[in-house]
């Protein structure tokens, strides 16, 4: 499938790092405050390319694209959790020396964001990593407020793998249509490399493997809870308020369960803020870590 040359351009530039036998790709650029940027399900790291400039000019800001995920290999064996890929975050940021450092998560990445909170709460995140903030976007942060589409049900339940043969850019662009605001839906151009990025190496026979996060979620709910509840460092979620699977309700439901935290609505924007309304994600996330 041909790309865009704003992804092929992504590609280019992009690094690997050896992680459980695999090959892991990620982009890294900037400097400043180190910042992880941790994707959701299905795309990839390359879904903060809209606000990937303007960070990169205050930060050193490292995007990955997770095991199974983008760029990166996708084995159909592994084992593919959510606390797996929260220790390859802390492998990459060990290997590139950091130690203090913010988050930005989205969907997927707001969980294995929450894992990392956890971690710092009871001291065994990693020798000498030190969250600094978090920011998290749209996502199933508290699974008795995650309203999956059906699609992502079927994907999970035991007939998921029967699924996969019949999916494809076609039933992508369906969904995203739904769960992006009525006027920021994403051009086609923009859909070709999202459904790029998923089937690249195969990554379409896994999906029913990767999806399995959202019993993940029930099974460590206190945890994960917990970690937004007593979250130990300043705390912003950016709520795309249109988005049916974790828009404004969640952001409700987000201000009691934690009403330090700051939350901020942004009206009309669907499930990808960072897609769909890239300079007020920025104009948030800037103002919230005072950059």
């Amino acid at each position: 499938m041909k790309i865009s040359s704003q992804l092929s351009a992504w590609l280019e530039k992009g690094r690997h790092f050896d992680y459980d036998g695999q090959r892991i790709f990620y982009r890294e650029e900037g400097k400043g405050p180190a910042l992880l940027l941790i994707h959701g399900f299905p795309t990839a790291g390359w879904d903060w390319y809209r606000v990937w400039p303007a960070l990169t000019i205050k930060f050193r800001v490292i995007a990955p694209d997770m095991m199974g995920f983008g760029f990166s290999d996708k084995p159909y064996s592994y084992p593919y959790r959510l606390m797996k890929q929260a220790d390859l975050l802390t492998s990459l940021l060990k290997a590139k020396g950091i130690k203090d450092f913010h988050i930005l998560a989205h969907d997927y990445g707001d969980t294995v964001a929450q894992e990392l909170i956890a971690r710092q709460l009871e001291n065994t995140l990693s020798e000498n990593l030190n969250i600094l903030s978090v920011s998290l976007l749209n996502g199933g942060i508290f699974p008795g407020q995650h309203r999956p589409r059906l699609i992502q049900k079927l994907l999970a339940s035991p007939i998921g793998w029967m699924l996969t043969p019949f999916l494809g850019k076609g039933q992508l662009s369906r969904t995203f249509n739904r769960i992006f605001g009525t006027a920021t839906r994403p051009s086609p151009e923009e859909m070709n490399d999202f459904w790029s990025l998923i089937a690249f190496n195969n990554g379409k026979a896994i999906l029913p493997k990767l999806i399995r996060y959202m019993q993940e979620r029930n099974t460590w709910k206190s945890r994960w809870e917990g970690a937004i509840v007593n979250c130990p460092v300043p705390l912003l979620h950016i709520n795309g308020a249109e988005d049916p699977i974790s828009g404004r309700h969640v952001g409700e439901y987000f201000s009691k369960m934690n009403p330090a935290a700051r939350v901020e609505f942004l009206e009309g924007i669907g499930h990808y803020p960072q897609v769909e309304a890239p300079e007020s994600v920025l104009r948030y996330f800037l103002d919230f870590v005072k950059m």
